[in-house]
């Protein structure tokens, strides 16, 4: 408990400073021939703008296959035995996960502008997905909330800050959507802070698979009662969107990135972290062991990792980046939806997503699955 309290909070995700404006790191073999990469890659990250950008800079063509969960993720690598693709996209709790697997291969941490991104979120790399003390087997790009969005023009919270129950709420009742697991795993935030479940009962779950099924068991059958309350449940990104906009979906546990670029666009939708708290997670960067384009993969990760091309795309995907500065380049809307999204002490209570060891993942699947046929 301890360890999850420091890693949480600021000290994941404040800034340290100006970043060192280097030079770009392109390799003399990277730019010899246009060449290509295989990305896998969240579904909504990597905004057209983005791409043409790097490809007219550095003539390298970027074939992304978009995706909307880390399941996904770890089952095209696990299928492929790591081969076919040259950088995938899993999250930061996940590496309990793959450190078995022997599907990731460490970075070459001198072909990276590190200086360029928040230091503490460069550790995760360096100290969790430290597989066999070979390396960093995971650089991170994209950090973001699952907290509470709704339509402005049909809703509005009670209070300063709307709340998890919101989305299981009766008045709201054929209305509401959220992701299976994670507005599971919500509730039972929620039931904590009415005190219908002891403090802290959702992480002790994660330390030993009794209490991880006692308390989801208790989760479980809360959230069955009121399974016909939940409209639509999402997987990606598009569906969050489409959920809001044209979905008949009032209020709905999402990402932080979809309602707020809708909101940038111009259209009634809000996003704010919920009273709970919202949970906080990290994509990063990987590579397979297969991986065949290793120097064009450095020059992708290095314009990534450059302020004004993050920025831009934080500017159209809504999300928030590891890149140092890149603020600078998203825009006054941007800065202005992070600041309504994070009012007052958000930030100082957010809810990091712990790791996941395979049993856990496992089980919690047999409760989503309870749930979804219910």
């Amino acid at each position: 408990m301890a360890e999850r309290k420091t890693l949480s909070r600021r000290s994941m995700l404040k800034g340290a400073g100006a970043a060192v404006l280097a030079a770009p790191l392109y390799s003399k073999s990277a730019l010899a021939s246009s060449g290509e990469i295989n990305v896998v890659m969240w579904s909504d990250y990597l905004p057209p703008e983005f791409l043409e950008g790097f490809e007219a800079e550095t003539g390298i063509r970027v074939n992304h296959i978009g995706i909307g969960s880390n399941e996904e993720i770890l089952n095209m690598m696990t299928a492929s035995n790591g081969q076919g693709f040259d950088l995938v996209a899993p999250t930061n709790m996940r590496s309990l996960q793959w450190a078995p697997l022997d599907l990731l291969q460490p970075f070459d941490l001198d072909k990276v502008n590190q200086d360029a991104v928040n230091p503490s979120m460069v550790r995760i790399g360096t100290d969790a997905w430290n597989f066999n003390k070979s390396g960093a087997h995971w650089l991170p790009h994209i950090w973001g909330t699952e907290g509470i969005a709704y339509r402005t023009d049909l809703w509005s919270p009670e209070g300063d800050a709307p709340s998890y129950g919101d989305v299981w709420a009766e008045e709201n009742a054929g209305m509401t959507m959220g992701r299976a697991h994670s507005m599971m795993l919500c509730a039972g935030l929620y039931l904590e802070r009415l005190g219908e479940m002891e403090p802290e009962s959702v992480w002790d779950a994660y330390d030993d698979e009794d209490t991880m099924r006692r308390v989801w068991d208790q989760i479980t059958d809360w959230c069955i009662e009121r399974r016909d309350r939940i409209k639509l449940i999402w997987n990606d990104a598009e569906t969050q969107k489409y959920g809001l906009l044209n979905g008949g979906v009032v209020v709905g546990q999402t990402w932080d990135g979809p309602p707020l670029a809708l909101k940038s666009a111009g259209e009634p939708v809000n996003y704010q972290a919920p009273i709970e708290g919202a949970m906080a997670w990290v994509d990063g960067l990987a590579m397979p062991v297969g991986a065949k384009n290793i120097e064009q993969v450095y020059a992708f990760i290095n314009y990534l990792y450059r302020p004004e091309p993050a920025g831009a795309a934080a500017a159209v995907n809504g999300y928030n980046t590891a890149v140092l500065g890149a603020e600078d380049f998203a825009g006054d809307e941007f800065r202005k939806n992070f600041a309504e999204a994070y009012p007052g002490d958000a930030l100082a209570s957010l809810n990091p997503w712990l790791a996941e060891a395979p049993w856990y993942a496992k089980a919690r699947a047999e409760f989503v699955e309870k749930f979804l046929n219910a």
